[in-house]
């Protein structure tokens, strides 16, 4: 009552000036009379905003008389307040729906059984039910409308625009016709800057929530785009396809017509595809042997990546018929497809064939970063309870960081081609150095090392032993060599020599230990025992004697931990016995 009375004051002092200033006066007055109030009503609305908000926060009185599950989490409602401000809650609470559990005399209602189509979240719910509790619209939780790339704006990712997608459908459920054409315009804002694969979300909302013109908008963003012909098929409503196929034959006529050879080998390609849904590859060799159709021109390993089981992947990667790194009319090679899909036991496998985790989709994306950008923060950092499955999120992100940092110019991948190459050279000028070192130590190891990563395939080996200071043939210059085509040299030595150090870190991690600790504190001063002066040259000397004498130690670790895993056998050690016969 106290905010009341300083308006009723301000009424009464303006209404002394009647008299005196006539016609005018009225009109001040009913203007100031007409804010008083309006100032009135805004301040008694916050009022009961805030009040009915307290309904909905924890607090120890309980008097909601409904609950809502939502993802396994019981949320308290009043069900007097969602009738009066939804029709749809009206009609649900006034029937005995099916499913509804009384418990402690509390009806329940489970939101898989309220909507017919999709779900809402426990984020986008709560946000709609504070807004019919309060009139006010809460901003999106970052945890689950953003993503977990930090180079990314956020503002059309996939959390954000899937959280919008909730919201949209959740309005358009409940009812809630200001909430609709809020969250539509904030839908049709994604549609031209979202990636093509994006909008088919939103198609899926527009299509079921029946908005027309957001539909039409995706409609025609999508038969712009690049988009195949197989991903409209299994992605989208039939009678979105069609549209979305009728616009792209209008545009363009010249496709309209086929000659026979086209027929045919689309009809081989279909062929194989089924084979793939049937999870029948036995069935897919025999039609590679009937058909001039490869598995490559079919994009059957794409295909397998992006809709069968991940056992069938296996398998088609165990014919050896498909090269892994291969990118399909949008760019995309089989791990960015396996990245959209975010299924370890898909990008695993890639991985160990041979997949490359640097290629980048025409735009730039890598595998990492097309699955960073599409986990929200919620579900990278959810906690996995013991005994349940891993968070394939944080595992698929975690595995291709993993692979990215075995090569250091992952993370340089955006700088010029100029800088890119300086870093390559010397990059790789370290690998050589690391691994001349373990072929000095033990010539026998390192070279069966490199013969299991095949690095003795590769360009011929340089390194500061080979060369005394200089990069050896690194830095030799081929004028007819274009400057991608160089980064792809070095990149294919640098994977093969980063094979060939995980190898040796396999079978001899204490002697890797000792190696890279000489790295570090040594490179390159032990390599020029003759520099310096004869203090210089003395301590050196007794540097590497320390180190061959560490490594030998470490050696005997290492062989002694292998025969005890029973490889000892295969692992010889003729460096040793050569080394202990010239040093006698």
């Amino acid at each position: 009552m106290e905010n009341l009375t300083e308006p009723s004051s301000s009424i009464t002092f303006t209404s002394s000036s009647i008299i005196s200033n006539g016609s005018t006066s009225y009109t001040l007055i009913e203007s100031s009379v007409s804010e008083t109030v309006s100032s009135l009503q805004v301040v008694s609305l916050n009022k009961l905003s805030a009040s009915l908000e307290q309904l909905l926060l924890d607090s120890p009185s309980d008097y909601s008389d409904a609950e809502i599950v939502v993802e396994d989490i019981p949320v308290g409602i009043h069900r007097c307040i969602l009738a009066a401000r939804s029709k749809f809650f009206d009609e649900l609470f006034k029937k005995n729906k099916s499913g509804l559990v009384e418990k402690e005399s509390k009806p329940r209602y489970c939101m898989s059984d309220i909507l017919p189509f999709g779900n809402v979240g426990y984020e986008a719910f709560l946000i709609i039910l504070s807004y019919l509790y309060t009139g006010k619209l809460k901003p999106s939780p970052p945890e689950v409308s953003s993503c977990v790339d930090d180079g990314c704006a956020h503002d059309a990712c996939r959390p954000a625009i899937n959280f919008s997608v909730e919201l949209m459908y959740a309005s358009t459920i409940f009812e809630v016709p200001e909430l609709v054409s809020l969250f539509q315009r904030r839908l049709f804002n994604f549609v031209e800057k979202a990636l093509v694969e994006d909008v088919i979300p939103i198609i899926f909302t527009a299509f079921h929530c029946q908005s027309t013109q957001l539909l039409n908008q995706c409609v025609h963003r999508v038969a712009r785009s690049d988009l195949d012909s197989i991903s409209l098929e299994k992605e989208f409503p039939f009678e979105v396809a069609k549209d979305i196929k009728l616009l792209r034959v209008k545009s363009q006529a010249d496709k309209n017509s086929m000659v026979p050879d086209d027929l045919l080998r689309e009809k081989s390609i279909k062929r194989i595809h089924k084979a793939l849904d049937s999870d029948d590859v036995e069935l897919v060799k025999l039609l590679l042997t009937e058909s001039d159709v490869t598995l490559d021109e079919a994009n059957g390993l794409h295909y397998a990546a992006a809709y069968c089981d991940p056992k069938v992947v296996s398998q088609v990667l165990s014919l050896n018929l498909a090269d892994v790194n291969l990118r399909n009319a949008r760019g995309y090679t089989v791990l960015h497809i396996a990245a959209l899909r975010k299924e370890p036991s898909i990008i695993v496998p890639l991985l160990s064939r041979g997949s490359c985790a640097l290629e980048t989709t025409l735009d730039g994306r890598s595998a990492v970063s097309i699955c960073k950008r599409l986990t929200r923060p919620k579900d990278f950092h959810a906690k996995t309870e013991q005994g349940q499955n891993s968070n394939k999120d944080r595992l698929c992100i975690n595995v291709l960081e993993q692979e990215v940092h075995r090569y250091p110019m992952a993370g340089n991948l955006s700088r010029s081609t100029s800088t890119i190459t300086d870093d390559l050279h010397f990059t790789l000028l370290s690998l050589e150095n690391r691994v001349a070192f373990a072929r000095l130590l033990f010539p026998y190891e390192a070279k069966l090392a490199m013969e299991i990563a095949r690095a003795d395939t590769t360009s011929e080996f340089s390194g500061i032993l080979a060369s005394k200071g200089s990069s050896g043939n690194l830095r030799e210059v081929d004028l007819n060599e274009t400057p991608i085509a160089q980064n792809k040299r070095l990149l294919s030595r640098m994977e093969a020599l980063s094979k060939t150090v995980e190898t040796g870190r396999h079978y001899f991690p204490h002697c890797s230990e000792i190696l890279d600790k000489f790295m570090v504190d040594d490179l390159p001063d032990s390599f020029y025992l003759e520099k310096g002066s004869a203090d210089e040259q003395e301590a050196r000397r007794n540097r590497f004697i320390e180190l061959k004498e560490d490594v030998q130690k470490a050696f005997t670790k290492d062989k002694a931990e292998l025969e005890r895993a029973g490889l000892g056998s295969s692992i010889s050690s003729p460096s040793i016995k050569k080394r202990r016969r010239s040093q006698s």
